[in-house]
């Protein structure tokens, strides 16, 4: 089955001119270690064959047993753990205005605190909620709710609860330790307990939950939609990482980060010696356990997650037969800047549409 791909034209003057897209330099969240690639170095948006519009729901994949376990530190041993949701735990209120309120909070995630900033839009409820995974800030000097603050602002003004995970590690949260980090097990348990938290609101619609990440946080949403298919009912990816753990590996940790690669390759093996425990921390070995719809969103210049990434996350979905779309936007690079408007009205029709 070919990729299902849109282009957006590229018409970033205009779009400059709208609000809510303006990005400082931490909100780019860009990933440690990324290397421009060489001019003219990713394909053309018109190099994929376009499909027929993927719009209307599919029927979710017949139950797949349980992959073997590679690797006690993998994706099909998370799919083992028991994952029950703890209560929000509401700190200060930040922020009020006339479409919600922001407020710093905790939960709890496999005995991990985790922080975060939970926004609750004006109204009794029930609204649908969704949870938002950041990508990459240095945990150095990350603060609480850091990244995808247009996302929390347009989508709570929008009617959705939205509950920003800042992941162990960070801000507010307990610490984590490195191979929670580099594998990114850890922020996936954070990622799935947040929803199981936020639903448990009683203004929360426990049937209408959605996970949304960019980045490494793109990353982090595929291992959750893997590890838990029933987690959510839809979910949105922004200028992801690549589903594959050795991409992320080679592009970013390696060239960056050459102690955590040796603290990697003591702990798992290298990818020569242990390559089924690798593949035991790509999303895409398991893109079959997937049952939501997944709306993908990338720029073909994007300078830090390499565009030819989604091309194949996007094939490898579709072979899996998941009902998934990738929105490619001409010209765009990792920050979403000019066109990031056309991108949340479309992400937001979206979401309604799914959480009908």
């Amino acid at each position: 089955m070919s990729p299902v791909v849109r282009r957006a034209p590229a018409w970033a003057a205009l779009l400059l001119a709208l609000p809510l897209v303006a990005c400082s330099p931490d909100e780019v969240e860009q990933d440690p270690g990324a290397r421009p690639g060489p001019a003219g170095s990713t394909p053309s948006a018109t190099s994929t064959p376009a499909a027929p519009d993927a719009s209307s729901p599919s029927s979710p994949p017949a139950t797949q047993p349980l992959p073997p376990v590679p690797d006690a530190r993998s994706l099909p041993a998370l799919m083992r753990e028991d994952f029950t949701g703890s209560r929000i735990r509401y700190g200060r209120v930040v922020e009020e205005t006339a479409a919600y309120t922001r407020s710093e909070v905790t939960y709890d995630s496999g005995g991990v605190t985790v922080s975060g900033v939970l926004l609750r839009p004006r109204g009794p409820g029930p609204f649908p909620g969704v949870v938002l995974n950041h990508g990459y800030v240095n945990p150095d000097v990350y603060v609480t709710g850091q990244g995808l603050a247009r996302e929390q602002d347009w989508l709570a003004r929008e009617g959705f609860a939205v509950l920003h995970t800042d992941y162990r590690g960070h801000a507010g949260s307990d610490p984590a330790g490195r191979l929670a980090r580099e594998t990114r097990l850890g922020y996936t348990r954070d990622a799935i307990n947040a929803v199981l938290a936020l639903e448990r609101e009683p203004w929360v619609d426990p049937d209408r939950m959605a996970m949304l990440g960019r980045s490494m946080g793109g990353g982090v949403t595929m291992n959750a939609l893997v590890v838990r298919p029933d987690l959510v009912e839809a979910a949105v990816i922004y200028a992801s990482v690549s589903s594959s753990y050795l991409d992320n590996l080679r592009h970013f940790t390696v060239p960056s980060r050459p102690d955590a690669v040796e603290a990697i390759y003591d702990e798992l093996g290298t990818p020569a010696e242990s390559p089924e425990v690798y593949a035991g921390l790509s999303p895409r070995t398991y893109f079959d356990r997937i049952s939501a719809p997944v709306l993908l969103h990338h720029g073909n210049a994007d300078e830090i997650c390499p565009f030819p990434w989604a091309i194949e996350t996007q094939r490898l979905m579709q072979r899996a037969g998941v009902d998934s779309r990738l929105e490619v936007y001409d010209g765009e690079l990792h920050a979403f800047i000019p066109q990031w408007q056309r991108s949340i009205e479309r992400t937001v029709r979206f979401l309604r549409r799914r959480l009908a």
